[in-house]
């Protein structure tokens, strides 16, 4: 409709300028362009009047009827139809903005497949994902996106999870080890048992958390709605004030010349001016960016108001294990007893570690096969629940473990043994006390990275606050460069320092976390951060923010994203106020026309939404 519009009114701007000599008539011109106004003017009229029947009288749709109405009435013909035109184009484009911003976040998170294999006598049957059960086996072909989530039955399988975590590089997931729904498998066929019904999965979770983001309004765009709501009724009445004061006037000054059509006329031009439409688009529309540029950056905000909470962040606080670390473990040092050989050591341990699932067992073996070192046959292994494993090799006795393991079979070992603060396993061969291996879970690929990058954005208070033993705490926060590490702590003793901080005068702090003893924390603090790929679905629930891809350096991304949010409403603010301040008092002295008066009603309006809608192609 706003073609034929646009045509007719081209045409008619072409005709009256050019002196075509049948367009010379009034009444042709009359018809002409009310032809070519009711295409795009008689949807805001039916707005306008809608709005009337419940009561709203003030809105753009009213102001914009009046205006198109009185230009009309004054012989304005080209305006009149120029303010409807130019708003229903305005609207067309911030439309398809807002879908775009949609499908981008439905092509992100969507990506439920709604069939799935479901293994029945050894063979794929399809059926619903929604009515595959918990505890059903369900394969996965190569390059096939998993339906639900579950266990790794298969061996080894590397899985691209780019949609789901933002991660670009695939990741491989070993056999017993957690596949979620929207994952895609690389390589080979996968089996999966399923662990969470389709609804309950961590995808279904996401989507549900995107749905509520749009629900839960920014403080600017609840502001600029209230605004909007005293502003129309003040505006209206200050257009009305321009027509009556001057005629009042003219009235008891007889010498005063009045004209109501030129009066009229830049009451109308206040009128068109006025309208609040680049405030109460722009504004939502900014925010709704935010969040789906964040979407796929691989951060999910639950709500406008926490993207403008998280740009002003100037503290940090991680959690360390799953969080600043991958919750995996890695052999650091290796401690021998006088007679023993390092290399012998490893061996023995890793023999006997290699028949335990435990993750410090398998750390040891990984350690072992990368230093190269054999492997001895086992003769039989039983494992100690919470102590250690017991074995044979060539008739010895092997004791593989804990402290606790080497008191319980009566073998001495060296006191300090007892002061390591890291988590250490104890070899003893043939009652002998024969050495120790210490280990330590290792910070995330990117840990440091995302330290550096929030002192890159100005935030210097960055601290680890850990449940974990406070020499292996205080050892990461150096290697990282953390203003702060303390261990030791309760969730409680997380929450008392979180409330202290944020008892501090401008201090806005963020808590990331992934564990369900984080939960305490995330609600305490200003912005809570959950990770989200693996994080506990209490830290979930609880967070403002949830990272996709567990990694940490996601979190200096999403402040920055935060930041430019807030940049971008801030401008689209003052860019509305300014330029409407400047052309309604133009406007109400007569020397701006109905020209200026559309460009800043639905010229700014475009402006304020083109800036919103930039963020959507930034990388971050």
């Amino acid at each position: 409709m706003p073609v034929a519009s646009a045509v007719l009114f081209a045409a008619g701007l072409v005709m009256q300028y050019t002196g075509v000599e049948f367009f010379a008539s009034s009444a042709v011109r009359f018809c002409w362009y009310l032809a070519a106004y009711f295409p795009v003017g008689l949807p805001v009229l039916r707005e306008a009047w809608n709005g009337m029947r419940q009561r709203d009288f003030f809105t753009e749709y009213t102001l914009m009827s009046l205006a198109a109405i009185g230009a009309f009435y004054i012989g304005e013909y080209p305006e009149g139809v120029a303010v409807m035109l130019f708003y229903s184009i305005g609207e067309a484009l911030q439309e398809r903005a807002v879908e775009r911003a949609r499908r981008n976040i439905r092509a992100l998170v969507d990506i439920r497949p709604e069939q799935a294999n479901v293994l029945e006598d050894g063979k794929p049957v399809a059926m619903p994902a929604a009515q595959v059960v918990p505890g059903r086996t369900i394969e996965v072909l190569p390059g096939g996106r998993v339906p639900l989530d579950g266990v790794l039955l298969s061996e080894a399988a590397p899985f691209n999870t780019a949609a789901l975590t933002g991660e670009s590089t695939p990741r491989t997931i070993c056999k017993g080890d957690e596949v979620l729904a929207g994952m895609i498998s690389s390589q080979h066929p996968v089996r999966i048992e399923v662990t969470r019904p389709y609804g309950e999965s961590a995808l279904s979770r996401i989507l549900s958390m995107v749905e509520e983001a749009a629900a839960r309004k920014a403080p600017a765009e609840l502001f600029i709605r209230r605004f909007a709501r005293i502003y129309t009724p003040v505006v209206t009445g200050l257009a009305v004030l321009i027509v009556a004061l001057p005629g009042l006037w003219s009235l008891l000054h007889g010498g005063f010349a009045y004209s109501f059509d030129e009066w009229l006329s830049r009451a109308l031009v206040f009128l068109v001016a006025s309208c609040p439409c680049a405030l109460v688009i722009s504004i939502p529309l900014g925010y709704f960016s935010g969040i789906g540029v964040a979407s796929k950056a691989g951060v999910l905000f639950k709500g406008g108001s926490y993207l403008d909470a998280i740009a002003r962040v100037n503290t940090v606080v991680f959690d360390k294990t799953g969080t600043l670390t991958e919750g995996l473990f890695e052999v650091r040092e290796v401690h021998v007893a006088p007679g023993v050989n390092s290399g012998e050591l490893l061996g023995w341990v890793a023999s006997a570690e290699r028949t335990s699932i435990h993750p410090v067992a398998r750390a040891v073996v990984q350690y072992a096969e990368r230093e190269g070192v054999a492997l001895l046959a086992s003769e039989g292994a039983v494992e100690i629940a919470g102590h250690g494993i017991r074995a044979e090799f060539d008739g010895k006795q092997l004791l593989v473990g804990n402290t606790r393991l080497m008191a319980r079979f009566g073998v001495e070992y060296p006191s300090e043994v007892d002061a390591i603060p890291e988590t250490i396993v104890v070899c003893a061969l043939d009652g002998r006390y024969a050495g120790y291996l210490v280990i330590a879970d290792k910070p995330k690929e990117d840990a440091a990275r995302a330290v550096a990058e929030l002192k890159s954005l100005g935030i210097e208070d960055i601290r680890i606050l850990s449940g974990d033993r406070e020499a292996l705490v205080a050892n990461l926060g150096r290697r990282l460069g953390v203003s702060e590490a303390r261990g030791d702590l309760l969730p409680e003793g997380k929450m008392e320092i979180l409330e202290a901080l944020r008892g501090e005068p401008g201090k806005v702090t963020a808590f990331v976390g992934d564990g369900f003893n984080d939960a305490p924390a995330l609600a305490t603090s200003d912005v809570g951060v959950a990770m989200g790929a693996l994080g506990s679905d209490a830290a979930i629930e609880t967070a403002d923010v949830v990272i996709q891809s567990d990694q940490p350096s996601r979190l200096p991304a999403a402040i920055r994203i935060g930041r430019l949010t807030h940049r971008i409403v801030r401008q689209n603010i003052l860019l509305a106020i300014g330029v409407k301040v400047v052309v309604l008092t133009l406007g109400a002295l007569g020397i701006a026309t109905m020209w200026e008066a559309v460009f800043a009603d639905v010229g700014v309006t475009l402006l304020a939404v083109l800036n919103a809608v930039r963020a959507s192609n930034r990388r971050f």
